[in-house]
């Protein structure tokens, strides 16, 4: 699947991933969620839910390391600015370097493209927060997300998956 292709999809996926409402009890929900497909699948990685003024629900996974954390900050901060998914700036960034062009303005030390930040959208408020997940390959890390929000909205996940990197 061509990078066009794969960023179509991605902005289906935010407009199909809306929550009616969204409070604690489903940051709760789908942080556990992950966090049991993470130690079934014994994924290394760490999950961060949170409105964009609190935290709801963070996890760390057996094999997740100490710069996991800062990764899933920098991508919240990437949510928060530009309120689309991290793995949708990578692709339409495409910047190896992993920052933002000098004329954004954003360090790469708050702010990195790299996958797996997906924004929190509830109908008719918009951009509320962000899911982070950090650990895995970043395509991987943003598939675990959709993955948790198919789930609970009930949405066929099959619909809205990236296929496999192409190698």
């Amino acid at each position: 699947m061509a990078v066009a292709d794969d960023i179509a999809l991605i902005k289906r996926q935010e407009e199909v991933l809306v929550f009616p409402a969204f409070d604690e009890a489903v940051a709760f929900k789908i942080g556990s969620a992950i966090r049991d497909r993470a130690l079934a699948g014994n994924l290394p990685v760490i999950v961060d839910i949170r409105t964009f003024d609190r935290p709801l629900f963070y996890a760390a996974m057996p094999g997740s390391n100490a710069s996991n954390p800062d990764w899933a900050r920098r991508k919240i901060n990437v949510v928060k600015r530009f309120l689309r998914s991290t793995y949708r700036m990578v692709l339409e960034q495409q910047r190896p370097d992993r920052a933002f062009k000098v004329g954004e303005g954003l360090e790469i030390s708050d702010f990195v493209l790299a996958g797996g930040g997906f924004p929190v959208t509830v109908k008719g408020a918009g951009v509320i927060g962000v899911i982070a997940v950090s650990g895995l390959p970043e395509r991987e890390d943003h598939g675990v997300v959709v993955d948790a929000l198919c789930d609970y909205l009930g949405i066929d996940c099959q619909e809205l998956a990236l296929p496999p990197e192409a190698k």
